[in-house]
């Protein structure tokens, strides 16, 4: 009934007849249920992991699978919350994985399955609407419409090479599309996507490497609020720092876009490290800001963000934002053994009830379960579960709505 998966050392993937899958949880390795299991979303792409051999369940108790047997890892589409890791046991000198979302796979009642659970209806950033054949036309399109625009430049090649799809959203004309702004930082998170040291694995994309002005922002922004259906645009893109430090250049961009239209939603993605930039992008006018974080409690929340702020400093900066009417969400970096541990479940709610945010928006994390684990502070209780998680995290905030996207707010 339920069967694990394996790869050999070319990546071809195969199922293990008389071994049961197992998911890990932190450092926990653990037989996967089938009421942990979902059918593999569409979209779900798996791959090998090199330097990892499989780790099943054989007569009730944790193996290791015979001869080069690699584990295997599902990479979900978003909207899709992992609830477990792969099960492996790393070899010495393996590589560090790149930056993926790596969860359990296996195999039941012959259909592949993923531990999951579906966040919210990715409907509108499903694969097949991106990277069309048309896509290139469409970009070309565009910097005909605003010709010498830095930002356009910027998405271009975020669409083109990164394959971004807020960045494609733009010349797709629809729904939420970036526009970064900020080729600074005041965190120096662990696996940042757009900027790594050297000794890491690679970024996934480049960093914005100018500060657009005012005029190439409200001509993007113009562009696609007025116009577009179900506009969004966001500030505070993977190819970017932190945005709020770019305060002056958001805020008076906000101005004038309002000056001429109040279609679409004016939305930011920020640590929500530095209030005093915070406070006057909220005081501009912006719709909706969501809130990265890994953690309420300061020892954890450190340990990934190493920034020159604090958490004091982040919740000021939502409280602020709440007193001006934006609608705020957290963006949960979500690591199965981690965000669900007991001490962390009391941070949360504890943070949450007091900043009275709108929305969780939750996230895989993308990084290497051991070098991740490495940097964080030890548990010192038994993880709940992420499905216990998230069900308690409802119950205690039933108008708290969790999801996965942000939306138009107008």
């Amino acid at each position: 009934m339920l069967t694990a998966l394996y790869a050999d050392k070319k990546g071809e993937i195969y199922d293990a007849p008389g071994y049961a899958p197992a998911g890990r949880v932190g450092d926990h390795i653990a037989p996967l249920k089938p009421e942990e299991l979902i059918p593999l979303p569409e979209g779900t792409e798996l791959m090998y992991l090199p330097g990892r051999s499989a780790v099943t369940v054989k007569k009730g108790k944790v193996t290791v699978l015979p001869g080069e047997a690699f584990a295997v890892a599902a990479m979900l589409p978003v909207g899709y919350t992992r609830t477990h890791l792969p099960a492996f046991r790393r070899l010495a000198g393996a590589p560090v994985l790149p930056l993926y979302g790596y969860t359990a796979v296996a195999l039941y009642r012959d259909q592949m399955c993923v531990a999951a659970v579906q966040s919210e209806d990715n409907a509108k950033w499903h694969p097949y609407r991106y990277n069309t054949r048309d896509l290139a036309k469409k970009v070309a399109a565009v910097r005909r419409k605003l010709p010498q625009n830095r930002i356009v430049e910027q998405l271009a090649n975020c669409s083109l090479k990164w394959h971004c799809c807020t960045a494609q959203n733009l010349f797709y004309h629809r729904w939420e599309a970036g526009i970064p702004v900020s080729p600074s930082c005041n965190a120096d998170c662990f696996g940042c996507i757009s900027l790594q040291p050297s000794e890491c694995c690679p970024s996934p994309q480049n960093r914005i490497a100018f500060r657009p002005d005012v005029d190439e922002v409200v001509a993007v922004g113009l562009y696609h609020l007025a116009t577009a259906p179900e506009a969004i645009i966001s500030f505070g893109q993977g190819c970017e720092g932190e945005p709020s430090l770019a305060a002056e250049t958001i805020a008076a961009a906000i101005l004038q876009i309002r000056q001429t239209t109040n279609h679409g939603t004016i939305n930011m993605n920020t640590n929500a490290g530095f209030t005093d930039g915070i406070r006057q992008i909220a005081a501009a006018g912006l719709d909706s800001m969501r809130v990265s974080m890994i953690s309420a409690r300061s020892e954890t929340y450190q340990a990934y963000y190493r920034s020159n702020y604090t958490l004091e400093d982040v919740k000021a900066s939502i409280l602020f934002a709440k007193k001006q009417g934006v609608y705020v969400s957290l963006n949960m970096l979500c690591f199965p053994g981690l965000n669900d541990r007991p001490e962390e479940i009391s941070a949360w709610e504890e943070f949450i009830a007091e900043t009275d945010i709108d929305m969780i928006q939750m996230r895989n994390l993308n990084l290497d379960p051991d070098e991740f684990l490495a940097i964080m502070p030890p548990e010192t209780e038994t993880p709940f579960g992420v499905r216990a998680f998230l069900e308690r995290l409802a119950t205690r905030f039933p108008r708290v709505v969790i999801g996965s996207f942000s939306h138009n707010l107008r």
